[in-house]
Parts: structure tokens; sequence; C-alpha cells
């Protein structure tokens, strides 16, 4: 890293490839100026973008911040602020930000901001670590050189994050971790945030095949006309719940995305839990969101296709909105089961591609190689 002149500053934002990239971008268009108006003393910001897999193969905090320091230390900037979107531990808590100002560089952890509103909460966070870092050092009594506690906006709306305890043998000098049920729940809808789970439904295009076929022909066959105008509307949900959470199970284990690990620690099994838990959420949103195009598209092919007369007749029942809304619901039930043997077809890479972000692929990648050595 090199020292300022002339009264600039320059922040380097070192992000994972993928979601941590695409922020990272998006924020340097209006970094420089929003750090220079709430800077003042002259002061001006130039912000570059590296984008860089700089968590490839590990998730120890120590590993990770000798990486970001050594990569600034090949670069002529000022701050380093480095963004990922792995979920990262700090002593069995949660780690939002870590901070050393003695070295410039900052290691924030996207997941850790929530699931809602994520740009804007990336962008409060860089602003506060950047203006702490490339402010004047200080050391204390207290604490170590420039150890205060961030304060802005960040701090404000992020209840939860309080500075955690260094140990003298970490590189950081100051650490923001979540805990407890509320924290548990920011990071993981970090993590499905990050997941992107709408991406499944282009992402199994064999089992949305399979399931739109057996949709098509459930709408014209006489023994689902009974069995729809037969059901009532407690059976139709628990239909619903039966074929997503069979859909759901289908996946991963056909695909093998259950968690497991062989620690025997607290901390490992908290962890495995966190990872299987984001998992079923992803799967489950995604999932969900195939059902509700199910019923969508079934409703449009039902009104095209079926006579009233006919259905009239097999069925003794008038065909009215509540019946193709009816059937409609419970051939999406039908078509999910044919989804998921479906999915049988997809290669268990297009189902992870689908299923997860590419930094939660490769650090599973790991995982298994690890387990095969």
């Amino acid at each position: 890293m090199r020292v300022s002149s002339q009264d600039v500053t320059v922040v380097a934002l070192l992000a994972d490839p993928d979601a941590p990239t695409e922020i990272a971008r998006r924020m340097a268009r209006t970094l420089p100026d929003r750090l220079a108006e709430r800077s003042g003393r002259g002061r001006r910001f130039d912000v570059e973008v590296v984008s860089e897999p700089f968590t490839a193969g590990t998730e120890d905090l120590s590993t990770l911040t000798r990486r970001i320091m050594d990569r600034g230390g090949e670069g002529n900037w000022d701050v380093v602020v480095a963004l990922t979107d792995l979920p990262l531990h700090s002593h069995g808590r949660k780690l939002v930000v870590g901070l050393s100002h003695e070295h410039g560089l900052a290691l924030l952890s996207l997941p850790a901001l929530g699931g809602f509103r994520l740009q804007t909460r990336a962008r409060q966070a860089v602003e506060e670590v950047v203006l702490s870092l490339a402010g004047p050092q200080a050391t204390g009594p207290e604490g170590p050189p420039g150890g205060q506690p961030l304060r802005g906006p960040f701090i404000g709306r992020l209840a939860p994050v309080h500075p955690d305890q260094v140990g003298e043998e970490g590189i950081a000098d100051l650490r923001y971790v979540v805990s407890g049920p509320r924290g548990y729940l920011r990071v993981l809808f970090g993590m499905v945030r990050a997941n992107r789970p709408w991406r499944l439904v282009p992402g199994l295009s064999k089992a949305l095949a399979a399931a739109l076929a057996t949709g098509t022909v459930a709408t014209v066959n006489s023994t689902v006309w009974s069995l729809a105008t037969s059901l009532s509307t407690p059976r139709l949900v628990i239909a619903t719940v039966g074929s997503v959470a069979l859909m759901i199970g289908w996946l991963i284990v056909d695909a093998n995305l259950w968690h497991r690990t062989d620690e025997v620690s607290p901390e490992a099994r908290k962890r495995a839990a966190l990872y299987n838990a984001s998992t079923v959420l992803t799967l489950g949103i995604g999932v969900v969101v195939c059902y509700a195009g199910l019923v969508v598209i079934n409703l449009v092919w039902a009104l095209f296709i079926l006579n009233d007369r006919l259905f009239a007749s097999l069925t003794r029942t008038p065909l009215h909105a509540t019946e193709y809304w009816t059937l409609s619901w419970f051939v999406a039930s039908v078509a999910t089961v044919g989804g998921a043997l479906g999915s049988g077809l997809e290669s268990d890479e297009a189902i992870r591609a689908a299923a997860y972000s590419k930094r939660e692929q490769e650090r599973r990648s790991v995982l298994r190689d690890d387990r095969g050595d």
C-alpha cells in the first residue's frame, strides 16, 4: 500500500466473483462522491474494483486477512475493503466486518448484512469502514491503534452488531459480529439471498419439462377432474405442501446437497445446520416459484382445452371459475411430483449451479475433495 498524496485516497474494493463483484461495481459509481462529501476537508477518493477469488479454499479469518494484506501490498492503494458472499465466523459468532487500521484493510461478509436491501446496506458498511480506515490514527490505553467503534447508519440500522474482542494473534484490531437468534436469521437470509434462488427455475430445465408434460396430460384426464372436484381446500393444501416437500427432498438427496461434517465440535455442527438451512430455504423458494408458475400455466391450458359440457357430464359438476382454479391447483401438485422425477435427469453440477452461488459451489467442492482425501 502507498501513502496518500495530494489529498487523494485510493480505495480498492477486492470482491469475490459473482454477486460481490456486481455489488462492488454498482457502489463504485457513487462511492467517491459520497465519501468526499462525508469526509470533508477537501479530500478526494478514487475507487477501484478488483474481482478475485480471494476466499478460494478457505474460510479461516487469519488466512483470508493475510491474503488481503498481501494483495494490498501489490497495489497502489491506501485502503482495501474485501467483499465476500461466504458466511464467516469469529469465536462461534457470525462475522460482519473485520478491520485492521494498521494495515488499512477490512473484510466484509455480505450474508451477515441480511437478505433485504443488500446493496444499500453494503454501501453503508463500506462507507463507514473506509472513513474509519482513512481517518487519523489514534492510540489509546483502551485499544489498539485506530480501534474506535464504527458510527453512522451502518451501525444504527444493524442493532445486533457489536465490537468483538480480537486476540493479539490476529491481524484485525476490530471486528463486528452478530449473535443470537436474530443474528442467525440475518446470516441465513443473507446466504439465501446470495444463492439467488430464483435461478432454480431456468436451471432445472429437464425437471420443468417433465412437470409441464405431466400437467398437460393430467389436465385432460377425467380421473384427475373427479379427484380435483372432490378435494376440499385443506386436502389441496396438504397436496401442495407434500409435493413441494417431495421435490425439495428429492433434489437434496439426488444431488447430494446435504452438508455433513466430520467434526464433533458444537461450532462445526451449528455451521453445518446453517448451511443445510440455507439449502432448504434456497430450494424451497425456487420450488415454490416453479409451483406458482405451473398453476398459472395449467390454468391457461385448462381455459383453452376443457369442454364445459364434457366436464359436467363426467364429474356432475358445472365448469365454473372455482373448478378451473381447483383443477389447476391440484394438477400443479401432480406436476411437481412429475418434476421431481424429471430432476433425476439433471446432472448434479446443473442442480448445484442452480441452487448455489459460485462461492458456495466452490466451498462445497473443496469440502467434498477434503473428505475424499
